[in-house]
């Protein structure tokens, strides 16, 4: 099965390399899917890309 996970972000600098690591760990444990992750960057004045 194929999944894509869309993730809009707008001034998340802070948070997102945490919650891609959080996706990371739990797609490992779900072998046999083909995991995406989509992180949609409305263009932040912090850095967020």
């Amino acid at each position: 099965m194929k999944i894509v996970i869309v993730i809009p972000t707008y001034n998340e600098a802070d948070n997102i390399g945490r919650l891609v690591d959080i996706l990371q760990q739990e797609f490992l444990k779900r072998p046999g899917h083909d995991f995406h992750t989509l992180v949609v960057e409305g263009n932040s004045p912090d850095g967020t890309a």
